[in-house]
């Protein structure tokens, strides 16, 4: 794809330090921090204690710190959510940086060259989340820039974070690199055509990070933590119930849109919570839609005993008739067909199955 950059600063920054800090965070989610060493980093999910999820994070491991980052509008929850569990004996602080710091992600063809000219060029090459610090010549020495390697999906690219005061000097040596400016709308789309799923879409009290597809994001040789319990016996005994699949849906527009609600024309934001149909059966459902080159894409959960990759659906849509043909405010269903697709950042093979 085009070499692109992606301002995320609207995502949360939470910062642990403390000689008690990789103790902490590693009994507080899923993946297996106290295995990092500084200049690495991985994806870790919060999750209550009954397993549900709270948010796919990305952990960052620095000589003297953790750098946390969550999704937009979740800073202060899981920030809040630490702070409960930490108790008077704990050395463990936190700090969150959100306002303090910028979040850049560039990806896409050329992306190698963005890090050569941010100073990263040994990073080139090597394993995702592995990061450093990097001498921008833009930089104040006293404010040091960091680069990863990596996207936060499963595309070829890195992560840049700073000082705010650095973010538009940084912002503009990107650019001059080659890349183009990329929005939030453009982020959205790749997401759910990556799979990458999100807070109040597909992470929420109703679902798991297995039934998400995280299984990279969740150690099952590390000790106790917070719904560990949970989460490993839906692995030992197979009861992932429901899986996160991609929706190839029919055509690009519903089959009763031109009859919707004039107050959202939008034909992907109907269709998100609709319900998943198969053999007349309620399956699943839709969490995310996405408009594309290739049509409407959506992401949603289906019963595992319904099918996988490859099941025929139907998504059903109550929308508000406004044609000549019905009474104004009469609810008819638009419907259209799905098929479902792997995408690249989920997967739904169980640990220890081969």
């Amino acid at each position: 794809m085009k070499l692109t950059v992606f301002d995320r600063s609207d995502w949360g920054r939470i910062r642990l330090t403390g000689a008690d800090r990789v103790r902490f965070l590693h009994n507080q989610t899923t993946n297996h921090i106290e295995a990092l060493s500084a200049g690495k980093g991985c994806h870790t999910v919060f999750v209550t204690s009954t397993g549900r999820t709270l948010d796919l994070a990305t952990v960052y491991a620095l000589p003297e710190s953790l750098l946390v980052i969550v999704s937009p509008g979740m800073a202060q929850p899981i920030y809040d959510w630490m702070d409960r569990y930490i108790f008077f004996s704990d050395k463990v602080t936190l700090t969150d940086e959100s306002d303090q710091s910028f979040l850049f992600t560039v990806l896409g063809d050329g992306a190698d060259e963005v890090a050569r000219a941010l100073g990263a060029a040994d990073l080139i090459g090597q394993a995702n989340f592995q990061h450093c610090p990097v001498d921008v010549q833009v930089a104040a020495p006293t404010e040091p820039i960091s680069v990863a390697v990596g996207s936060d999906l499963a595309i070829a690219g890195y992560t840049v974070w700073g000082p705010t005061s650095q973010s538009q000097r940084i912002w503009q040596t990107i650019l001059d690199a080659g890349a183009n400016s990329g929005t939030t709308a453009q982020w959205e789309s790749l997401r759910i055509q990556q799979g990458r799923p999100m807070p109040q879409h597909e992470l929420t009290d109703d679902d798991n990070p297995l039934e998400a597809g995280l299984w990279h994001s969740v150690s099952f040789e590390k000790g106790c933590y917070i719904g560990q319990e949970t989460i490993a016996r839906l692995n030992t005994y197979q009861g992932v119930k429901k899986r996160l699949w991609g929706f190839a849906l029919a055509g690009d527009r519903l089959d009763a849109s031109d009859t919707s609600d004039t107050s959202d024309t939008s034909d992907a934001a109907q269709i998100v919570g609709t319900a998943l149909w198969s053999d007349g059966a309620k399956v699943g459902k839709i969490t995310s839609v996405a408009q594309t080159d290739s049509g409407l894409l959506g992401l949603g959960y289906l019963r595992t005993k319904a099918g996988g990759e490859g099941l025929t659906v139907e998504v059903k849509a109550e929308v508000k008739a406004e044609d000549a043909e019905a009474q104004v405010g009469e609810t008819t269903t638009g419907a259209i067909s799905g098929t479902a697709i792997a995408l690249p950042f989920i997967s739904h093979e169980y640990y220890g199955s081969h």
